[in-house]
Order: structure tokens, then sequence, then C-alpha cells
């Protein structure tokens, strides 16, 4: 098992939950004793729509493959632009996400999208594309949305900070440690339990992270991080990281999905910024469902129930 044994949220979501990025899964965590049972399923559902958000929670897209393509560059180049302010920003980096989303699911538009991407550019659109159908590949469509809250996550500079302490003291590189909080959590925002028991902003079994945690909160992203650093680098992150990465999930698409966002956080600043603005979605039998910060639900939602009163 990998260290995280979640969800599967956005592609198996992330492996071990991937959330956020990918989808709405949730793929397993690292070896752990076995779990005791899980707590009966609440009955009660409370679900609240982020504060402001129009009728249609997504950003419009371009239906024209070579619309959203020079929509996506211009969106690319917005989020390098020191002058751009944080509401552009924040706007640029959800449409950014809804882009990749949708020419994840759609190979057929390879042949017009990727030659309008300028070559300053074209690594970071491959490696995000990429990334996305990864995940697509371990995410099963849901039927119904699960039973989480949707927080802010943990402050931006915060959370560098603590990767880069558990790089220091484990010596598992910080770009990677925030690479699978994004797929796993995006970054912190999903607040939820895996059908196994993983929990926390790292997605760990209890008996895991009791192992890996030093006494710590599994809630605690300072903590859990520390420790997914820790469970790294006890399986070998130093001399073969992808295999270290497979012990955290046990899927190859989800290792290749966590290499291609490390080496974006690592190789451009814009990159993390952005992953931190992206929004959690969930890929249903009713669509792509954005879950906002705000949603909170103690049990399974039917989607197409959640679309209805929640126009996506």
């Amino acid at each position: 098992m990998s260290v995280t044994v979640k969800y599967h949220v956005a592609a198996v979501a992330f492996g071990a939950s991937i959330l956020t990025v990918a989808g709405c899964s949730q793929p397993p965590g690292p070896p752990a004793p076995p779990a005791a049972a899980a707590p009966a399923p609440s009955t009660t559902v409370a679900v609240a729509a982020a504060p402001n958000t129009p009728p249609g929670a997504q950003p419009r897209l371009a239906a024209d493959p070579a619309q959203l393509a020079d929509d996506l560059v211009a969106d690319e180049h917005a989020l390098r632009d020191p002058s751009t302010g944080e509401p552009a920003l924040a706007a640029a980096a959800h449409r950014q996400q809804a882009a990749y989303r949708a020419i994840g699911r759609h190979p057929q538009w390879d042949a017009t999208t990727r030659p309008r991407i300028p070559a300053d550019l074209i690594d970071t659109y491959d490696r995000n594309v990429d990334a996305r159908r990864q995940l697509d590949a371990m995410t099963p469509t849901r039927t119904t949305l699960p039973a989480w809250r949707i927080v802010p996550p943990a402050p931006a500079d915060q959370l560098l900070g603590f990767y880069h302490q558990a790089d220091s003291e484990t010596g598992v590189s910080w770009n990677y440690l925030a690479a699978i909080n994004l797929i796993e959590t995006r970054l912190g925002s999903i607040d939820g339990v895996s059908t196994a028991d993983a929990q926390g902003p790292m997605q760990f079994l209890p008996g895991t992270f009791a192992a890996y945690g030093q006494g710590g909160d599994i809630h605690s992203p300072h903590d859990s991080i520390l420790a997914a650093g820790r469970y790294l680098a006890a399986n070998g992150f130093a001399t073969d990281r992808d295999h270290a990465i497979y012990r955290y999930n046990h899927a190859n698409q989800y290792v290749r999905a966590v290499d291609q966002y490390a080496a974006l956080i690592a190789g451009d600043p814009a990159a993390f910024a952005s992953y931190y603005r992206w929004d959690v979605y969930c890929r249903t039998t009713a669509g792509d469902v954005l879950m906002p910060i705000g949603y909170a639900a103690t049990s399974p939602i039917p989607a197409a129930d959640y679309v209805a009163t929640h126009p996506q």
C-alpha cells in the first residue's frame, strides 16, 4: 500500500486521495496495520456554496480547441507577469486548471492545441496535460460527491516552509512533497477521510502516521508533510525516487503525475503559485463538478442532485 490509501479524489485523484488537481477519487497510502472498521456514514448533509459564487461555478472556456489553446497561452503569460493583480491571477489560474482538464479529456484536440503553444510554454503545457491524463486514467467516474469539507489551504509561504524543512531534515526534495500534497488533497483544501481511513493533508493511514509522525497531528500540514518526508526517505527516495513514490501510492500513473508536477514546481516559480489557486473538482456521471471552498457534506451526495441545485 502507499503512504496514503486514500480516497482517489482527483485522479484516484491524486493517488491516495487525489482530490483536487486530479479529480475525485482516492488512492492508497503507505503500508500500515489493518485499520479499524470505519464508522457508519452519517445521513446528515450540509452543502454551502462558496460566497459570491455565480450560478456557473466553473470558468467559461472557448468551445473551439484552437481558441481554448490561445486563451490558455494568454493565461499562462498573465500568471508569469509581475504586473498581474491578485483578482486577475486567481481568475487566470482557475481558467488554466479548467483548460488543462478539458484538454486532458480530449486527446483528439492535440493536433490543434499543441501547435499553438509557444516554445517557452511547451514544457509547461506537455507536463500539465500528461499529469492530468495520468490522474484521469487512474480515477473512476463517480456517481456521488464525497463526504468532504473543502477549506482554504494553509498560507502558501507556510506550506513552502514546511516542504523545505522536510527536505532539509529528510533529504526528500521539497518539490516532490509539494506535488504529492497537491495531488492528495489540493494542498490541504480537502478535509475528509478516505474509505480506507486515510486522513490529513498528506493522506496517511493512522497506523502509518504513528510510525512516521513522531507524535504529531495527522491533520497538521506541518506534521503530515514532515511525516511524508520521513516515509519517502525510509522507502529509498535517495536512491530510487520513483520506487519510493510508488510505495506512497501503488500506481504507475500516480508516480508519473507526481514527477510531472514536481518538475514544474521546481522549474518555474509561477507553477506553485498557480496550483495554490486551483479549485477542487470531482469527475462524476453528471460531468466535472467544482466543489468550492465552503462545500461540506457528512455523507455522499448524488452528483446529479448537487448539480441540479449548484449549476456548473
